[in-house]
Formats: structure tokens, sequence, C-alpha cells
């Protein structure tokens, strides 16, 4: 967001707009509400920037609930914004250690600072952008003086009265596409700098879950997060917030529900087996937490393939850990004799899952000419060194 927008939107007639237009998801809402605002007489500017809250206040209910009617936004704040129900795990791993007064270094938006401070912890919010720091100003004032917002490094901040810490470094540099690995000094606050902080601090410090496991320093807990499917993040906890005799975690929530598993380290993978009557996908979570073995032996299961982040047996599973889908049959890996298998088979609606294989869904599903009524999941990964196309059904 640019600072002319947020000095539009931070009158009495922004703030009365943004909270009276509500949702806006489709093309037809933004022209209707273009229309409206603009015969009203308002101007480019202030309906601009209405219109751009609106849609990103629609997005956000996803991360927020009911709290993000009432929020500002930017659209990179929103992205990395940490799920609320997710925050609200951060603050409680702090209340439980006894630390009540948290710095939160890269506060964004201000989404961990409203779980913090929403459980009564003194919170200290800092950002390097002017712009994020009034906006997360804007969230975190109904908290009063719980929350101190700074717009100012996390290197320059003092943290002399401060008994933990929060960070959330953002890359310095547009274009990394998940392929190249970032440097330490492509981060901000650069690692070089935070990683001695968490040895010397008590804290934690999201990052993405793709993040180079090498990269993690002996004496953290790693503790990777899944959220509906979704892995959303990797936090690494250092002090009092780290649990003994844990360096990786997995965590799943479901639901609302939560479920983990804790390891002193990498599980050793599960053996292979033959195709089982079952193809269960670990957690993103698990697969990242490298505890995919653990999880296998717990439910009798094993490893599709080495180094493939597949299970298979011949019992129905229920496990936050895995979905499971029940095979129906192999069929040709072909493109064009798989297209043929399926439209025999009236298959119009697929779900296409991959691992092990360099095959990119998006760009296979027109080849294969889907016909019919039937839906079903596509599993295609490599056994024995060999491409195998599995057609299957979740459970």
């Amino acid at each position: 967001m640019e600072r002319s927008a947020l000095a539009v939107l931070l009158t009495p007639e922004g703030l009365r707009l943004v909270d009276g237009v509500g949702e806006v998801g489709s093309t037809a809402d933004v022209a209707g509400l273009v229309t409206r605002l603009r015969r009203d007489g308002h101007s480019p500017d202030l309906v601009s920037a209405v219109i751009s809250q609106a849609r990103l206040r629609t997005r956000a209910v996803a991360k927020f609930g009911p709290f993000a009617q009432r929020m500002l936004f930017t659209r990179a704040g929103l992205e990395q914004a940490t799920r609320l129900e997710v925050a609200a795990l951060h603050a409680a791993r702090f209340r439980d250690a006894g630390l009540a007064r948290v710095a939160d270094l890269g506060c964004g938006i201000g989404g961990d600072a409203m779980a913090f401070a929403g459980i009564g912890l003194e919170v200290t919010a800092v950002d390097a952008d002017e712009v994020t720091a009034a906006v997360a100003a804007y969230n975190l004032a109904p908290f009063g003086d719980t929350v101190r917002v700074r717009h100012d490094t996390a290197e320059g901040t003092d943290l002399g009265d401060r008994d933990a810490v929060w960070l959330d470094p953002a890359r310095r540099a547009a274009g990394h596409d998940g392929t190249t690995r970032l440097r330490p000094e492509d981060w901000s606050p650069p690692l070089t700098w935070a990683f001695p902080l968490l040895a010397r601090l008590p804290g934690g410090m999201k990052l993405g879950p793709a993040f180079g496991r090498d990269e993690v320093p002996e004496g953290f807990e790693a503790q990777w997060v899944s959220v509906d499917g979704s892995t959303v993040e990797l936090v690494l906890w250092s002090g009092v917030l780290a649990r003994p005799g844990v360096t990786r975690a997995a965590l799943v929530m479901r639901d609302g529900v939560r479920h983990e598993r804790t390891a002193v380290g990498d599980a050793v993978d599960a053996e292979v087996r033959e195709l089982g009557a079952f193809v269960h996908e670990p957690a993103g979570s698990v697969i990242r937490a490298h505890l995919i073995g653990d999880v296998a032996r717990e439910l009798d299961a094993g490893m599709l393939a080495e180094r493939v982040a597949y299970l298979t047996g011949d019992a129905a599973l229920t496990s936050p850990f895995v979905q499971s889908f029940r095979v129906r049959e192999r069929l040709p890996a072909d493109v064009a004799r798989l297209s043929k298998a399926l439209r025999e088979r009236g298959i119009g609606t697929l779900e296409i899952k991959k691992r092990g294989v360099d095959i990119d869904p998006a760009a296979l599903r027109p080849r294969l000419r889907l016909r019919g009524d039937a839906h079903a999941t596509l599993i295609l990964t490599r056994i024995d060194g060999a491409r195998v196309a599995i057609l299957a059904d979740r459970v």
C-alpha cells in the first residue's frame, strides 16, 4: 500500500466507508461498489483505497475470521501474516513458559502481536516499513497500552526490557522462486543477526516451511505446521521455549483440532512395501520434519518407494497425520493410454497428485482430454524406478 492510500483511509470518511462496504468478492461486486462510491461523490483515490481494503478484508477472513472486518491490510502483509489460530498457539507457548514481555520484530500487520496481547502479554511490535507499521498500529490500537508499535528495524530496537523475542524475517530481494536458496543476508533482519539473538534471548522465529533443514543451527527446536492440508510455516524455538529433547516437531491442525508428533531427530524411513489397497499421503509438516518413518510404523504402513513421501498398506487408516486414498487400479503411465483409460471410465473430474516424478499437473490435465461425470484422484509417482499412475479415491 502506498503512503498516500493509507492517508486517505485513516480519516473518518475513509474508515466509515471501509467499515460499511462489507464483503467484496466478485468482479461484479467491485464494479457495483465503484459505481456507487463515485456516484456519491468520493474521490478516485479514496474509492481505489476503499476497494483495495474491502477485497483484502474479504480474503483475510480465512486467516482472521470476523476480526478481519475491523482491520486494515497491505497485500504483502496479509500474505505473510500468521493465521490467528496458529498465532494463538505461538502466544500460548510464551505464556506457558512464564515470559510476559515480548518484542515482535518484523510484526507486519500485527497478527502475532494481536495473539500475544490477547492473552495479556506486553508487546513491543516493530516493523521497518513505515506504512506497515502504521497499519499494525491501527490493528493493535484496541489493546491500548499493552502494545507499543514502533517504526524501526529489528537491529535498532532496544530489547533491554524484553524477556523474549518473536521474529518474522522478510526476504530482502524479490525474484526468489523457492528453487534458489536464500543466503543469510537475503533476510531482513539477516539470519546472521537473528540466530545469535535467539541464542541469547528465548524466542521463536517464523520461516517458510521450505527453509533449508541443514541451515537450522543446533540447539533449536524446529516445528513445522500444517493447517487443513496446507503446510504454512516452520518455527524455530530457542531457550525455555524449546522443549527438552525435541529437535523435530510436526504440528497438524485439522478443523481447529491440534495433533503433534515430536522427536529427538529425523526418523528412519520405514521399509518399502508392494502397493497395497491404500496409498497414504503424510501431512506436509510430517514430511518436512522427516518423521514419515515414525508415522508409518505407528500405522503399520510401508514406504511406496525409497525417498518418495507416499505410504502404502492394506488397512484403512484414520489418522490426522495422513490423507488416505483407496486404490482402484494401476493405469498406464503413458499419456495417450492414460487418457484413453480415464475416458473409458467416464472420469471428467480428476484430482492429480504427484511425488518423485517430473510432471506438471496443470500441463498434463488438458492432454488427458477428460470426459464424463465420474471423479477420482490420480497419483503419479515411481515404484522401482519406473513411473506409475494409480487411480484412487479419497477416503
